[in-house]
Protein backbone atom coordinates (compact mmCIF):
# COMPACT_ATOMS: atom_id res chain seq x y z
CA UNK A 1 0.00 0.00 0.00
CA UNK A 2 1.66 3.41 -1.15
CA UNK A 3 1.13 6.08 1.24
CA UNK A 4 -0.32 8.72 -0.44
CA UNK A 5 1.05 11.87 2.01
CA UNK A 6 4.37 11.31 1.13
CA UNK A 7 4.04 10.76 -2.88
CA UNK A 8 4.17 13.90 -4.89
CA UNK A 9 2.16 12.66 -7.83
CA UNK A 10 -0.84 12.33 -5.08
CA UNK A 11 -0.59 15.56 -3.75
CA UNK A 12 -3.33 19.00 -4.71
CA UNK A 13 -2.24 20.60 -7.11
CA UNK A 14 -1.14 24.19 -5.75
CA UNK A 15 -1.95 27.42 -7.50
CA UNK A 16 1.26 28.13 -9.28
CA UNK A 17 0.61 24.56 -10.82
CA UNK A 18 -2.61 25.45 -12.21
CA UNK A 19 -3.05 25.35 -16.02
CA UNK A 20 -1.70 27.62 -18.34
CA UNK A 21 -2.61 29.13 -21.51
CA UNK A 22 -1.70 26.49 -24.55
CA UNK A 23 1.03 27.50 -26.13
CA UNK A 24 0.48 29.62 -29.40
CA UNK A 25 -2.85 30.43 -27.80
CA UNK A 26 -5.30 33.14 -28.98
CA UNK A 27 -4.59 36.76 -28.37
CA UNK A 28 -6.80 39.49 -27.02
CA UNK A 29 -7.52 40.36 -30.69
CA UNK A 30 -8.40 37.70 -32.12
CA UNK A 31 -10.33 36.75 -29.67
CA UNK A 32 -12.09 39.97 -30.22
CA UNK A 33 -12.27 39.17 -33.69
CA UNK A 34 -14.23 36.03 -33.05
CA UNK A 35 -16.46 37.49 -31.29
CA UNK A 36 -16.98 40.32 -33.41
CA UNK A 37 -18.01 37.85 -36.07
CA UNK A 38 -19.66 35.03 -33.54
CA UNK A 39 -21.77 37.48 -31.74
CA UNK A 40 -24.33 38.16 -34.56
CA UNK A 41 -24.38 34.48 -35.67
CA UNK A 42 -24.86 33.74 -31.31
CA UNK A 43 -28.07 36.60 -31.84
CA UNK A 44 -29.60 35.24 -35.15
CA UNK A 45 -29.46 31.87 -33.95
CA UNK A 46 -31.00 32.76 -31.19
CA UNK A 47 -33.84 34.69 -32.85
CA UNK A 48 -34.51 31.65 -35.02
CA UNK A 49 -35.11 29.55 -32.07
CA UNK A 50 -37.45 31.40 -30.50
CA UNK A 51 -39.32 32.54 -33.79
CA UNK A 52 -39.07 28.84 -35.11
CA UNK A 53 -40.64 27.98 -31.62
CA UNK A 54 -43.87 30.03 -32.72
CA UNK A 55 -44.16 28.79 -35.89
CA UNK A 56 -44.23 25.57 -34.12
CA UNK A 57 -46.80 26.18 -31.93
CA UNK A 58 -48.84 27.88 -34.35
CA UNK A 59 -48.82 25.82 -37.53
CA UNK A 60 -52.18 24.60 -39.39
CA UNK A 61 -53.16 22.66 -42.54
CA UNK A 62 -51.95 19.23 -44.42
CA UNK A 63 -48.79 19.14 -43.99
CA UNK A 64 -49.14 20.23 -40.19
CA UNK A 65 -47.81 16.89 -38.51
CA UNK A 66 -44.29 17.31 -40.52
CA UNK A 67 -44.34 20.37 -40.34
CA UNK A 68 -45.19 20.93 -36.74
CA UNK A 69 -42.10 18.36 -36.00
CA UNK A 70 -39.82 19.41 -38.41
CA UNK A 71 -39.78 22.91 -36.74
CA UNK A 72 -38.97 21.33 -32.97
CA UNK A 73 -35.83 20.19 -35.03
CA UNK A 74 -34.96 23.61 -36.85
CA UNK A 75 -35.57 25.22 -33.05
CA UNK A 76 -33.30 21.98 -31.52
CA UNK A 77 -30.53 22.56 -34.19
CA UNK A 78 -30.75 26.44 -33.59
CA UNK A 79 -29.56 26.02 -29.82
CA UNK A 80 -27.27 23.87 -30.27
CA UNK A 81 -25.57 26.19 -32.64
CA UNK A 82 -26.14 29.32 -30.61
CA UNK A 83 -24.40 27.27 -27.87
CA UNK A 84 -21.84 26.01 -29.94
CA UNK A 85 -21.04 29.78 -31.31
CA UNK A 86 -21.71 31.49 -27.96
CA UNK A 87 -19.18 28.58 -26.00
CA UNK A 88 -16.14 29.30 -28.67
CA UNK A 89 -16.06 32.82 -27.44
CA UNK A 90 -16.32 32.36 -24.19
CA UNK A 91 -13.42 29.82 -24.39
CA UNK A 92 -11.40 32.44 -26.00
CA UNK A 93 -11.95 34.45 -23.13
CA UNK A 94 -14.87 36.66 -23.92
CA UNK A 95 -18.46 37.28 -22.98
CA UNK A 96 -21.29 36.69 -25.56
CA UNK A 97 -24.13 38.99 -25.68
CA UNK A 98 -27.38 36.60 -26.04
CA UNK A 99 -29.54 38.30 -23.83
CA UNK A 100 -33.11 39.08 -25.35
CA UNK A 101 -32.99 42.37 -25.42
CA UNK A 102 -29.70 42.42 -27.30
CA UNK A 103 -31.33 39.56 -29.52
CA UNK A 104 -34.38 41.97 -30.27
CA UNK A 105 -32.39 44.82 -30.51
CA UNK A 106 -29.50 43.38 -33.25
CA UNK A 107 -30.91 40.51 -35.35
CA UNK A 108 -32.41 41.18 -38.48
CA UNK A 109 -35.76 38.83 -37.39
CA UNK A 110 -38.67 39.96 -38.05
CA UNK A 111 -41.32 39.36 -34.91
CA UNK A 112 -43.46 36.81 -36.56
CA UNK A 113 -47.23 37.40 -37.44
CA UNK A 114 -49.14 36.13 -33.84
CA UNK A 115 -51.40 33.30 -33.84
CA UNK A 116 -52.16 30.91 -36.68
CA UNK A 117 -50.54 30.18 -39.52
CA UNK A 118 -50.83 27.80 -42.53
CA UNK A 119 -47.79 25.73 -43.07
CA UNK A 120 -46.74 27.32 -45.92
CA UNK A 121 -46.57 30.70 -44.35
CA UNK A 122 -44.70 29.51 -41.42
CA UNK A 123 -42.04 27.21 -43.28
CA UNK A 124 -41.89 30.54 -45.66
CA UNK A 125 -41.11 32.99 -42.23
CA UNK A 126 -38.89 30.33 -40.49
CA UNK A 127 -37.13 29.67 -43.93
CA UNK A 128 -36.35 33.59 -43.99
CA UNK A 129 -34.96 33.41 -40.49
CA UNK A 130 -32.48 30.58 -41.73
CA UNK A 131 -31.58 33.33 -44.51
CA UNK A 132 -30.73 36.05 -41.86
CA UNK A 133 -28.76 33.44 -39.75
CA UNK A 134 -27.01 32.08 -43.04
CA UNK A 135 -26.05 35.32 -43.95
CA UNK A 136 -24.20 35.88 -40.59
CA UNK A 137 -23.07 32.63 -40.82
CA UNK A 138 -21.11 33.62 -44.37
CA UNK A 139 -20.00 36.59 -42.86
CA UNK A 140 -18.54 35.17 -40.25
CA UNK A 141 -16.83 31.91 -42.42
CA UNK A 142 -15.15 35.15 -44.53
CA UNK A 143 -14.10 37.23 -41.99
CA UNK A 144 -12.38 34.08 -39.95
CA UNK A 145 -10.50 32.26 -42.42
CA UNK A 146 -7.28 34.35 -41.65
CA UNK A 147 -8.13 35.12 -38.34
CA UNK A 148 -8.84 32.37 -36.79
CA UNK A 149 -9.20 28.94 -38.83
CA UNK A 150 -10.57 26.73 -35.81
CA UNK A 151 -13.38 29.33 -35.40
CA UNK A 152 -14.26 28.97 -39.11
CA UNK A 153 -14.76 25.31 -38.46
CA UNK A 154 -17.39 26.28 -36.04
CA UNK A 155 -19.13 28.37 -38.78
CA UNK A 156 -18.78 25.69 -41.25
CA UNK A 157 -20.57 23.28 -39.03
CA UNK A 158 -23.05 25.88 -38.29
CA UNK A 159 -23.52 26.45 -42.66
CA UNK A 160 -24.09 23.35 -43.42
CA UNK A 161 -26.62 22.60 -40.72
CA UNK A 162 -28.71 26.02 -41.71
CA UNK A 163 -28.30 24.75 -45.56
CA UNK A 164 -30.14 21.17 -44.51
CA UNK A 165 -33.08 22.80 -42.28
CA UNK A 166 -33.45 24.99 -45.11
CA UNK A 167 -33.45 22.06 -47.72
CA UNK A 168 -36.33 20.05 -45.29
CA UNK A 169 -38.59 23.05 -44.48
CA UNK A 170 -38.80 24.43 -48.07
CA UNK A 171 -39.23 20.86 -49.68
CA UNK A 172 -42.40 20.98 -47.87
CA UNK A 173 -43.73 23.82 -50.20
CA UNK A 174 -44.87 23.31 -53.46
CA UNK A 175 -42.41 24.97 -56.61
CA UNK A 176 -44.52 25.41 -59.73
Amino acid sequence: MTDTKSDPKTKAAKPADAPKAPKGGTTADVAAGVAQFLTPVVQELVALAVNGKQAHWHVRGVNFIAVHELLDVVVDHAQEWADLAAERVVALGLPVDGRLKSVADKSGAVNPKLGFQSYDEAIADVVTQIDLAAEKVADAIEGLEELDPVSQDVVIEIRRGLDKDRWFLFSHVAVK
